[in-house]
């Protein structure tokens, strides 16, 4: 398991990571835009922000009109998305793969959950926890890193073998060591549609122009060869 790695990383970034982030392009041009096109009207509803970093998508969605329950495995995360979000929002500390047994089932209408599965070697418990939590036709709207892209990035050599990696984030201040799990396709895909879901959109995302005005290589890369898949899976109503 990584995840001592990972939490003292996003523990060494946290602040410098929420300061980035309205304008850091990977998120706020690339990942940000594709994956709230995802979401469903969400006035009125009730969403579940699962590792949910500095609050950025806490914010946005608060403003339009959701009730949000927040959670990160980070203490100085969730310490910077109070901060952002003042007295609006629940948030609280929890591991991404353990049951929120403090929540009955069916009583949230979302769960997004972006950039955030793939510290995590199996999603299958994750994902049956977040049917679960989701009310009838409730659906999921995750990101993640695309198994095509990361299968090149790491240099990997089994495809079909979900394996730890790392490498060394530069984007926001001081270089930090990241670990995560690289997977394949099926392994994005089967946790969900074997477990109460249909996959409902898939997107291979593109940055939005904006994107070019910081980074403009990362924009031409990016606009031929996906990094990250967007998807939003819908809850059955009979399985």
């Amino acid at each position: 398991m990584i995840q001592k790695k990972v939490l003292a990383a996003y523990e060494q970034l946290a602040h410098s990571y929420n300061q980035r982030i309205d304008h850091k392009p990977h998120n706020a041009y690339y990942d940000r835009p594709n994956t709230l096109g995802l979401l469903p009207e969400i006035s009125g509803t009730k969403i579940l922000d699962a590792g949910c970093g500095p609050g950025k998508y806490t914010e946005i969605l608060l403003e339009k009109g959701a009730e949000v329950h927040s959670f990160d495995l980070s203490p100085k995360m969730i310490e910077e998305a109070q901060k952002r979000n003042g007295n609006r929002g629940k948030f609280f500390l929890h591991d991404l793969t353990q049951p929120l047994i403090q929540y009955q089932d069916g009583v949230f209408d979302v769960v997004l959950c972006a950039l955030a599965l793939d510290y995590i070697p199996d999603w299958t418990q994750t994902i049956v926890e977040f049917n679960r939590l989701l009310r009838p036709e409730g659906v999921v709207v995750a990101s993640f890193g695309h198994p095509f892209f990361e299968f090149n990035y790491f240099s990997a050599k089994q495809y079909f073998s979900t394996e730890p990696v790392k490498t060394i984030w530069r984007g926001f201040g001081e270089p930090v060591e990241m670990h995560s799990y690289r997977r394949s396709l099926e392994e994005c895909l089967l946790p969900f549609t074997n477990n109460g879901f249909y996959i409902d959109r898939l997107i291979e995302p593109k940055p939005t122009k904006e994107f070019a005005k910081f980074d403009e290589r990362h924009y031409l890369e990016l606009s031929v060869f996906p990094s990250f898949l967007c998807l939003r899976a819908k809850k059955k109503t009979h399985l």
